[in-house]
Order: structure tokens, then C-alpha cells, then sequence
């Protein structure tokens, strides 16, 4: 007869370390190796970085319509067959990306990816530490996400050393066998079969519901404040390449200022877990629209010296990591962790579209209005926007 401690389930410590190497391997081939890979395809098959990052963003927004259906099957079937299934998807996705023969099928396999993404990345994620940790689920958020930061960290070099040895068509095959390898076992073997039932609800207790939860304006407040704040970030954030060598950078000192702001979401992520939580739920997401505005102004107004632009990136990069984990709090803050799942679902699906376009936006709009400064002043304004929903939510 097994004693209780080998049939015992793993801890919880386990449970979330196992879960963090999954978030370290599924963003580093789901999300980052191919922005590694974007210019040795573009160069073997005749596409352009644009196309191949539009078929890339395509499967991002795939991910954020699927992730509603994925939200509703972690609170009802529970995570170990939906993000086993999740893992198995994105492995398939990856070998019909390998085998392209055209940019249609290239799509096609991202498409596959972008289910995959909505059933093992950070929403996905963020459902279970709030299922399994409760009132502890700050700090678990914290820690999934500085892993799933360390994934381009890790990730980049190994992507990167791979082309050289291989070509990109072998390159993700490796990568798919390196996805189904690690996070399948991970997720089969760490993650709950099913959970636990909800206590009853107190008489007092009001049990939130989608239904329930989008006809109030304080989720649609949140909603627009939390899909303003990510515009404004992302688009910024992500251009900064480009908008600091329109202020002199080199192009390699300006490439280090985006590592550094990459750098930056780790500070933020680590300052937004030891701020104390007793507050008004709106205001974490206030705080970070408030940083926003001050600081996306700061990157458009300020023209140097270099190292002084290198720290405002880095705060701008603290206000992006720390924004990860406001929009993973926000629906349980307000509606707790009953039916999270499905409601955060459809709150993030907006978002995820948002972030997906992320990269195309600012050098749109610095095109329409007369460069990146001009750009970074614009979306300071679509934080004022957050700034002033976010009061109301």
C-alpha cells in the first residue's frame, strides 16, 4: 500500500514552479523565437518581415477570441487537460509552420498557434494561480511573470544559435519537439485534473457571472481604461528603437535602450507585488495609467542627454510590466475568483488584439502625424483616457 505522502498531490511550491518553466518555454517558441526568425525567413522565402509578422499577429488575435471558450474550460474541466491539449496545439501549429510551402499555410500554422497561445501563456495562467492560491495569488502572479520575462532572455540566444547550425524550416521543428517534450509532461503530470467545488456561497455573498458582470459600467470602465493603457504602452514601448535614433541614438545604443526597457518590466513586476493591495481596486490601475501618461510624455518632449532617455525607458518599462499584472488582478479584485476563468476571458480579449497590434501601431500613426516624438506625445493623451476610465472602475 502507497503511504499518503507518495499519493499525496505535488505541493503548491512544485506545482507553481512547474508552471513557471511552462510559461518560460511556451512564450520563448510561442511568441519570441518568431521575432527572432522573422528577418532568416523573410530572407529564404521572398516574404516580407511584414507579411511574416502579420501572419504572427494574426494568430495573437485568434488567441485573444479563442481565449474566451479557453476561460470557461479552466474554471469547468479545470487546467491539466486544457493546457496539455494546449501544449499538443501549439507543437502541431509549429510543424505546419515548418512545412509552408506559401504564406497562406504559414498563417495558417499561427492560426493553430493562436489556440494554442489561449490555453498556455499568462491568461491561461493567470486563471489558475487565482483558482489555486486565492488571496496568495499576487505574489504566484508575480513570480509566473517574471519567468515568462526571462523567456526572450533565454529563448533570443538559443533561436539565434539555432540559425546558424540550421535553417528556419528545421529550427521549429526542433522547436516543436522541444514544446511537446517539456511543457506536456509539465502540465500532464503538475496541474490539477479538475477543482476542487467552490464552498457554497454565503447568504450575503453575490456570485458574479459573465452576464452578470458586462452589463455593469464599471466593466465596460475597465475595459476601455485597460485597452487604452495597453494602446498607449505598447505602441511606445515598442517603438522605441526608432523614436530614440530620431533624438541621435545610434542604432546599437538605441537597441540597447529597448533591453533596458525590457529590463524595466522586471522592476516593475518586483514593485507591484510589495505595494500593499488593501486599497480601492482602481487604484493599482490609476497608478500605472498616472505613470503612463508622465512618462510616454517624457519619451516624446525630453531630447536628452542619452543616459537620462535610456532611465525614462526603463520607468516606461516598469509601467508595462507592472500593467501585466494589474489587468491579471483587475477581474478578481472587483468580482472574485468565482467564475474568473470565463469573465477574465472576455475582459482580456480586447486587450490581447490590442497588444497583438501593438507593433504596427506606433509606426502607423508616426507615418500619419509627423514622427515617433509626435507618436509618443499622442498616446500620453490615451493614457489620460485610462487615467480618468479607470477612476470609475
Amino acid at each position: 500500500m502507497s503511504s499518503p505522502r507518495l499519493s499525496a498531490p505535488p505541493g503548491l511550491g512544485v506545482r507553481l514552479a512547474a508552471l513557471s518553466v511552462g510559461q518560460v518555454v511556451s512564450w520563448g517558441i510561442l511568441y519570441y523565437a518568431l521575432i527572432v526568425a522573422a528577418p532568416a525567413i523573410a530572407a529564404e522565402t521572398g516574404w516580407t518581415i511584414a507579411e511574416v509578422t502579420l501572419a504572427f499577429s494574426l494568430g495573437l488575435i485568434v488567441s485573444a477570441a479563442v481565449g474566451i471558450v479557453a476561460g470557461r474550460l479552466l474554471d469547468e474541466r479545470g487546467p491539466r487537460l486544457v493546457m496539455t491539449a494546449g501544449a499538443l496545439t501549439g507543437a502541431l501549429g509549429l510543424v505546419v509552420v515548418s512545412a509552408a510551402p506559401d504564406l497562406l499555410v504559414f498563417a495558417l500554422g499561427w492560426v493553430i498557434c493562436g489556440v494554442a497561445q489561449s490555453a498556455v501563456l499568462y491568461q491561461a495562467a493567470f486563471t489558475v494561480i487565482t483558482r489555486r492560491h486565492g488571496e496568495g495569488r499576487r505574489g504566484a502572479m508575480t513570480i509566473v511573470t517574471l519567468a515568462g520575462g526571462l523567456a526572450s532572455t533565454v529563448f533570443a540566444p538559443i533561436v539565434a544559435g539555432l540559425l546558424h547550425a540550421l535553417d528556419w524550416r528545421a529550427v521549429f521543428l526542433v522547436l516543436a519537439a522541444t514544446l511537446l517534450l517539456v511543457t506536456l509532461p509539465l502540465h500532464w503530470i503538475f496541474l490539477e485534473r479538475a477543482w476542487a467545488p467552490h464552498p457554497p456561497a454565503k447568504r450575503d455573498e453575490q456570485v458574479h457571472t459573465v452576464g452578470t458582470v458586462i452589463r455593469t459600467r464599471r466593466f465596460w470602465m475597465l475595459e476601455g481604461s485597460m485597452v487604452a493603457l495597453t494602446a498607449a504602452v505598447f505602441s511606445v514601448t515598442l517603438a522605441v528603437i526608432p523614436l530614440y535614433m530620431e533624438k541621435g541614438f545610434t542604432y546599437e545604443l538605441a537597441a540597447w535602450s529597448l533591453g533596458l526597457l525590457g529590463a524595466g518590466q522586471v522592476i516593475g513586476r518586483l514593485l507591484y507585488v510589495v505595494i500593499p493591495h488593501s486599497t480601492a481596486p482602481w487604484l493599482p490601475l490609476a497608478v500605472t495609467s498616472g505613470s503612463a501618461m508622465l512618462l510616454l510624455a517624457f519619451m516624446a518632449v525630453v531630447p536628452g542627454p542619452p543616459w537620462l532617455l535610456v532611465v525614462i525607458g526603463m520607468a516606461a518599462g516598469a509601467v508595462r510590466g507592472a500593467q501585466t499584472l494589474v489587468q491579471g488582478s483587475a477581474v478578481a479584485d472587483r468580482w472574485g475568483t468565482r467564475n474568473y476563468g470565463s469573465i477574465n476571458g472576455v475582459f482580456a480579449a480586447p486587450i490581447t488584439v490590442v497588444a497583438a497590434l501593438g507593433p504596427a501601431l506606433g509606426p502607423i500613426l508616426a507615418g500619419a502625424i509627423g514622427g515617433y516624438g509626435a507618436m509618443a506625445l499622442a498616446m500620453s493623451g490615451v493614457a489620460i483616457v485610462a487615467l480618468v476610465a479607470a477612476r470609475f472602475s
